[in-house]
């Protein structure tokens, strides 16, 4: 289904996505951190769900078509490495850094931390190019409230 997208996303020099696909490759990796600990619970498919609806200005039915689309990019998705190499040389600096603070709103969601899912952020953090810095300081802001 997503074939073209990954095949687009994954190329070696990608362009910049536009909007909608910026939209769906920063939510299929919010899908993948909160898959990472083996349970992708409802809490953090309702998160996801109002991040998009508040991030992109999204109706809550908009939002769950972004996540369904989501869901299957991810499944489908090459491994993290290369799919968050893709949004970083795809998406600025800036909106990598809230990407940072979603994926921990994710991780976080069900009211666990989980080391797994930590990981995965660390990981994705390193590859989206943003600085550990920025990204503890990310995690605060999102535990904060």
């Amino acid at each position: 289904m997503f074939a073209d997208f990954l095949s687009r996303l994954t190329k070696p020099d990608p362009d910049p996505l536009d909007k909608s696909d910026a939209r769906l490759a920063l939510t299929a990796l919010l899908v993948r951190i909160a898959k990472s600990d083996g349970a992708y619970e409802d809490s953090e498919k309702d998160r996801i769900g109002a991040i998009a609806e508040a991030r992109y200005d999204l109706s809550a039915a908009e939002a769950q078509t972004l996540l369904n689309d989501a869901e299957v990019l991810e499944s489908e998705a090459p491994d993290t490495i290369r799919f968050t190499r893709a949004i970083k040389d795809a998406v600025a600096y800036e909106d990598r850094i809230s990407v940072i603070e979603a994926l921990w709103q994710v991780a976080l969601a069900d009211g666990e931390r989980d080391a797994k899912e930590d990981a995965l952020i660390r990981m994705a953090s390193s590859f989206l190019g943003v600085s550990d810095m920025d990204s503890a300081q990310a995690r605060r802001r999102v535990a904060k409230g």
